[in-house]
């Protein structure tokens, strides 16, 4: 067979395909603004004003000579909206007769078309102060719980570029959204089956579980911990950062097939007793966690012209190139971390490279 005929055959299936794929959702979500405007009754309103239009054109385009059927038609409309141009004038008293219901039903519907579409933006905007929306986003970031680091959190990810402008869905047991944020989306509740489909977790690809504040440190850990079997149990795909404070419940997170786990209490507390035994050292690892300033951490596939060499050549590359600093290897992208690798260790393609720099390595 024709290998040119077969790449237009497939080009052309393709095609149909994607069009077949656009003019359904098309007419998927033509379906749902129907639906929404018949619920808000805005199908009659419209038929109203359509037939005031209509009977309001023809009787002009009989009662005056000089008048079409499509000039009538543009007065009616501009009649009806109260613009008002003057560029057409009905004469005879029967036009001018129409001219005045057109005016007087036209304040009227008009006015009731307003309220009833403004009504349908302020209830949209206030579900979604409130977190009664349903949201429909993808590769998106769920943040579970909010508090002080929740903030720093948001704060952070906003300054990555890569995040700056990523929406993040907020589930937390709060009156209305907390800040002004305008890709920060509010679910109102705890996180349940129920507020996960609402922040629409089947497609999310973070989540991060923060713990309860108000609760004590074992109800609190075991809150997260059930809360990322829920969030498993409805996407394993998507990467799940959780927050505990007692260490004895890492294994248990592990279990319930969490992704990363920091231990909240344990980190803060070898930074302190790193502080007290080289002073100044914490300023180092805030800088290198801070997206605000100075060097950040990153993590690099290995430049293909380096797979299988030893670790000092792709230190001494990377710095020349790139002005950035190895610091560890990833085997895989959730594998093991090497931390300071020895020299001749030999660098596999599936390895990533964790480094210090300025700004992300383009490898």
């Amino acid at each position: 067979m024709n290998p040119n005929k077969n790449a237009c055959g497939n080009i052309t299936i393709n095609w149909h395909s994607t069009f077949l794929y656009n003019s359904m959702s098309l007419k998927a979500w033509s379906k749902k603004i129907w639906r929404s405007l018949q619920r808000e009754n805005v199908d009659r309103i419209l038929l109203i004003i359509g037939i005031i239009l209509a009977v309001s054109a023809i009787g002009l385009s009989l009662l005056e000579p000089r008048l079409s059927l499509v000039d009538a038609f543009w007065w009616s409309i501009v009649t009806l909206a109260t613009v008002g141009y003057g560029d057409i004038a009905p004469v005879t008293f029967g036009g001018r007769l129409i001219a005045i219901v057109d005016m007087i039903f036209g304040i009227g519907v008009l006015a009731i078309f307003s309220a009833t579409i403004a009504s349908i933006l302020v209830t949209k905007k206030m579900s979604q102060i409130l977190g009664m929306s349903f949201y429909k986003f993808q590769d998106h970031i769920i943040l579970c719980g909010w508090n002080y680091r929740s903030q720093v959190i948001l704060k952070e990810l906003r300054l990555e570029p890569q995040t700056k402008e990523k929406p993040i869905v907020l589930i937390a047991n709060i009156e209305r959204i907390p800040i002004d944020d305008a890709n920060l989306f509010f679910v109102k509740g705890y996180v349940c089956d129920e507020t996960l489909n609402r922040a629409n977790l089947i497609k999310a690809k973070t989540v991060i579980i923060l713990g309860d504040d108000s609760l004590a440190h074992t109800e609190r850990d075991a809150k997260v911990v059930l809360s990322t079997l829920t969030v498993e149990s409805i996407n394993p795909n998507a990467y799940t950062i959780v927050e505990l404070v007692d260490p004895t419940y890492v294994q248990t997170c592990s279990r319930a097939k969490a992704d990363e786990i920091i231990v909240s209490s344990e980190l803060s507390s070898m930074l302190i007793a790193q502080a007290a035994l080289n002073h100044g050292i914490t300023k180092v690892v805030v800088d290198l966690l801070s997206f605000k300033d100075g060097s950040q951490l990153y993590k690099i596939p290995i430049p293909k012209s380096k797979i299988g060499s030893p670790f000092i050549d792709i230190f001494i590359y990377v710095k020349q190139m790139y002005q950035s600093t190895v610091i560890a290897v990833q085997k895989g992208s959730l594998g093991e971390v090497i931390s300071n690798p020895p020299t001749n260790y030999q660098l596999e393609d599936t390895d990533y490279l964790i480094v210090i720099a300025n700004d992300q390595p383009k490898t």
